[in-house]
C-alpha cells in the first residue's frame, strides 16, 4: 500500500529558511543545514529499504494560488493565506505493508533537527493512497 506523509510548516518558517541562507549565522545556519542532512539522510534510508516512492518540498505560501468557486465563478486569491497557520511544506510518499509502518516512517521525522520555533510547530500527517474508487467506501 501507498502512503503520502505530508510535512507542514508555516510562511514564517520559509521566511527563517530564507533569511538563514541570505544571512547566515552560527546559530540558524547550522540548524537548518543539519535539518537538509536529516531529510536526506531519512530519504536515502527509505531508498534502501525499498519503500521510498517519491518525496518533494513545496514553494513557499507565497508563492501558492488558491482556486475556490464563488456564485458559480472561480476565484482566484494569491497566498500566503493569514486564516491558515501552517501549510503542506513537502510530502514523501512510501510503500510499505501497513499503516502503522507508515507511522512508525513518519514518527521518525520527530528526530529531525531544527531552530526550537520551527520544531514547536513542526507535524506531519500519514494518509493512504487511494489506488480505485472502492478504497474510498472503506
Amino acid at each position: 500500500m501507498k502512503y503520502m506523509i505530508m510535512l507542514y510548516a508555516s510562511q514564517q518558517d520559509y521566511d527563517a529558511m530564507a533569511e538563514s541562507a541570505a544571512n547566515p549565522s552560527p546559530s540558524t545556519g547550522e540548524d537548518f543545514a543539519a535539518m537538509g542532512a536529516f531529510m536526506e539522510q531519512w530519504n536515502k534510508e527509505l531508498v534502501e529499504s525499498g519503500e521510498f516512492v517519491d518525496a518533494r518540498g513545496l514553494a513557499a505560501p507565497v508563492h501558492t494560488r488558491r482556486v475556490r468557486l464563488r456564485d458559480g465563478a472561480p476565484v482566484v486569491t494569491d497566498g500566503p493565506y493569514p486564516e491558515t497557520a501552517e501549510v503542506l511544506a513537502g510530502y514523501t510518499i512510501v510503500e510499505c505493508d501497513s499503516f502503522d509502518r507508515a507511522t512508525e516512517i513518519a514518527a521518525r521525522l520527530t528526530e529531525c533537527p531544527a531552530p526550537a520555533h520551527v520544531r514547536a510547530r513542526a507535524m506531519a500527517d500519514v494518509r493512504l493512497i487511494v489506488e480505485e474508487r472502492g478504497d474510498l467506501e472503506a
